[in-house]
C-alpha cells in the first residue's frame, strides 16, 4: 500500500470532476446551539434517528443529543438521553445499539488537568444505553463492526509516540468484553498510511463481500498558517488477507453549501459522520462541516465495485 499526501489526493479528486449534490441539514435545539459531527441516520425505538454533537459556538462543552426528522427539520427526540460527550458514532452489535463518543474529563493532575478518551455505551433502546467500555487516554476514532461470523473488528487511532499525529490500527475480538484499554493499545498498525506531518483515522466501518471492509475515514493536515484541512476519504481492508487499499477522497469542504465556521482555522474542515449506501449505486454522506453545521451530500457509492 502506497501512502498518499493530501495534496496528491486533492489533485486526483478534483481531476475526476465528480458531480455532487449537497444539502445543509436543519437541526433545531431550544437555545440555538450548533449541531455538527453527526452520525448517519439509524433505526432505533421504531424511529429513524441521528445523533449529533451539540454545543455553543464559543464553547467546546459538548453534548450528544438524538434527533428525528419532523416537517423537514431535525428536532430533539423527547425523552431521549443526553450525554456529555463529543463526536458520536453508532453501530449494531449482537442486536444492540452501540454508541461511542469522546469524553473530556479532569485528570486530577496539575500539569495536565484535562484529558480525553473514547467511551462506549450499549442498549436495545436509547433509554437503556449503559456505559460498558472506555478507550485509552488521548485516543479518538475507535470504531467497531460486527463481522459475518459475529466476531468484532476494532479500528483504533493511536497518536503520540506510537502513531505520530494519528494513524490507524486494528484487531479482532470475540466479545465486547474484550474491548479493553490493553487490547486497544496493542492493536496492529496499518503501516505506511500517512506522512508524518499528516494524520487520519476511521469514522465508520462497512461490511462488504469476500472479507472486505469499507472504511469511511478522514485525512488531515495543517497549513503554514496553522489552519486545519480535513477531507472525507475511504479505503478498503480485508480482514482475512490483511491487505488494504490506497486512500482516496470522496468529498471536500468546497462540495458543500456555504455556511458558518466555529473559527477561522476550521473553515476547510469536514468530519465524516456516516454513509448510507443505496441500491441504485449512490450513497448519502453525512458530515460535520467547519465545526458548526451538519450537511449531507449525494455521491457515487465509493464501495461499489
Amino acid at each position: 500500500m502506497k501512502r498518499r499526501k493530501c495534496e496528491d489526493l486533492l489533485v486526483q479528486f478534483k481531476g475526476d470532476n465528480i458531480k455532487l449534490k449537497s444539502e445543509k441539514l436543519n437541526f433545531i435545539v431550544s437555545d440555538r446551539r450548533d449541531v455538527y459531527n453527526i452520525t448517519a441516520p439509524f433505526n432505533i425505538d421504531s424511529e429513524i434517528a441521528i445523533a449529533g454533537r451539540v454545543e455553543a459556538r464559543d464553547s467546546e462543552h459538548s453534548r450528544i443529543m438524538f434527533f428525528k426528522e419532523v416537517d423537514k427539520a431535525w428536532r430533539v427526540i423527547e425523552g431521549a438521553p443526553v450525554f456529555d460527550l463529543q463526536d458520536p458514532f453508532v453501530t449494531k452489535i449482537g442486536g444492540e445499539l452501540v454508541l461511542g463518543g469522546v469524553e473530556i474529563y479532569e485528570t486530577g493532575n496539575v500539569e495536565v488537568p484535562i484529558c480525553y478518551r473514547t467511551v462506549f455505551l450499549k442498549g436495545e433502546s436509547l433509554n437503556t444505553l449503559k456505559r460498558f467500555a472506555v478507550g485509552p487516554d488521548k485516543m479518538k476514532d475507535i470504531r467497531l463492526l460486527e463481522l459475518q461470523d459475529k466476531r468484532i473488528l476494532v479500528f483504533t487511532r493511536p497518536q503520540g509516540e506510537i502513531g505520530g499525529r494519528g494513524t490507524v490500527g486494528y484487531f479482532i475480538i470475540e466479545d465486547l468484553k474484550e474491548l479493553t484499554i490493553e487490547n486497544i493499545k496493542n492493536a496492529k498498525l496499518l503501516d505506511d498510511m500517512f506522512y508524518k506531518e499528516e494524520w487520519g483515522g476511521a469514522n465508520e466501518l462497512h461490511l462488504l463481500e469476500g472479507g472486505n471492509i469499507g472504511i469511511l475515514a478522514h485525512i488531515a493536515k495543517f497549513d503554514e498558517a496553522g489552519n486545519r484541512h480535513y477531507y472525507s476519504s475511504v479505503f478498503t481492508f480485508n480482514y482475512e488477507t490483511l491487505e488494504y487499499s490506497e486512500m482516496k477522497l470522496i468529498a471536500i469542504r468546497d462540495n458543500f453549501e456555504a455556511g458558518a465556521a466555529k473559527r477561522s482555522d476550521l473553515i476547510d474542515v469536514i468530519f465524516s459522520g456516516g454513509l448510507i449506501r443505496m441500491e441504485n449505486g449512490q450513497a448519502e454522506l453525512y458530515c460535520g462541516v467547519s465545526d458548526a453545521e451538519a450537511h449531507k451530500i449525494l455521491i457515487t457509492d465509493p464501495f461499489k465495485f
